[in-house]
């Protein structure tokens, strides 16, 4: 009974329903207390619902239970370092390293730790030498920020829902099994997003993408498997990117492509990149950039004879005339014409 209840918290967990991930794991708890993996995995989903004490108690439960085990030990020191312990983080993954040195994630959290301890910390203190009392200042809550993924052949992409980030504010840090994003929030405090990925990703070939609405993290995989969830045990077992054709749901367009997740939930992708190509083309952009992309639209759209008049017009003008009437443009060439205030030099090399 409560290994099954384990195996129906893990399906909730994988389809990040995590309210009723800790729901199933107490349950099982519940039913069977003397399971380190039990305390463990709830553990992770505090964390995941931002529940970082609840989170810390779980994952010393899980050490008492299990003394060796390092993913106790890396659920300890998430919800340290979320707790703003981050000695005691360090101390905490450097003992999961004792017990599993091959586990990458634990490197990472620990070179994180020792990263940030070692930065410099200032307190300004008032003139005469006076500490100043500390005010406590209400901070707005920040609506939630949802983050949402899908994947092709080729790539894995997160999308986080929170719009007008600006480029200073976003840190992305990607590792072959970990997705790390920080963003720092208007209201001052920070968004973080901790992924412990199901496969493995080519960092180097990964990138990230700010729009208006929303930020866009494309990661390549390192091999061209489907994943059945973003994060979890691996899919080693999946050898090639297709989906099940016993489980798929009966639809009147053979051609779409859907694929199975462990929630029963499916999925039409090509609808959602096109949603997601509708969102790009419609985004609202300023300045040289929003002139260009007009520029392109009507290329794109174009007859021939739009594309080759703006083409002759372009080039024949040294850039400073763009037509697209043919008639005009086709028989004659196109005189150079600089802005108002400046003149036009041919240089020759």
């Amino acid at each position: 009974m409560a290994e099954e209840l384990f195996s129906k918290g893990n399906e909730a967990f994988v389809a990040e329903n995590y309210e009723d991930a800790v729901e199933l794991y107490s349950s099982a708890i519940d039913t069977d207390n003397s399971k380190a993996e039990f305390f463990i995995h709830r553990a992770h989903a505090y964390i995941k619902l931002e529940n970082y004490s609840d989170a810390l108690v779980d994952a010393r439960k899980g050490i008492d239970l299990d003394p060796k085990n390092g993913k106790a030990y890396l659920r300890e020191g998430v919800a340290l370092y979320h707790l703003d312990m981050k000695a005691e983080a360090k101390g905490a993954f450097e003992q999961g390293l004792k017990y599993d040195g091959s586990d990458k994630t634990l490197n990472q959290w620990c070179d994180r730790c020792v990263k940030e301890l070692s930065e410099p910390t200032s307190q300004a203190v008032p003139k005469g030498g006076q500490q100043s009392t500390p005010q406590t200042i209400a901070m707005p809550i920040p609506a939630k920020i949802r983050h949402d993924w899908y994947q092709t052949e080729t790539h894995v992409i997160v999308t986080i829902l929170i719009k007008n980030v600006k480029k200073e504010d976003l840190t992305v840090e990607f590792q072959e099994k970990m997705l790390s994003v920080t963003i720092r929030l208007s209201s001052g405090s920070d968004y973080s997003l901790e992924l412990d990925l199901a496969n493995h990703i080519v960092p180097e070939q990964s990138i990230t993408k700010i729009l208006s609405s929303k930020i866009e993290i494309k990661m390549k995989k390192a091999e061209g498997v489907r994943w059945t969830h973003l994060e979890g045990d691996s899919d080693e077992k999946i050898k090639q990117f297709k989906p099940t054709p016993s489980t798929q749901p009966k639809s009147d367009n053979p051609d779409i492509h859907k694929y199975p997740s462990s929630s029963h939930s499916y999925h039409d992708w090509d609808r959602m990149a096109a949603e997601l190509a509708k969102e790009e083309k419609e985004e609202k952009l300023e300045g040289d950039a929003a002139l260009n992309k007009l520029f392109q639209q009507i290329y794109s759209d174009g007859s021939d004879e739009v594309k080759r008049a703006m083409n002759k017009s372009f080039s024949e003008s040294g850039g400073t005339v763009l037509s697209t009437n043919w008639g005009d443009i086709g028989a004659k060439k196109t005189e150079v014409k600089p802005p108002d205030g400046m003149e036009y030099k041919s240089w020759e090399y």
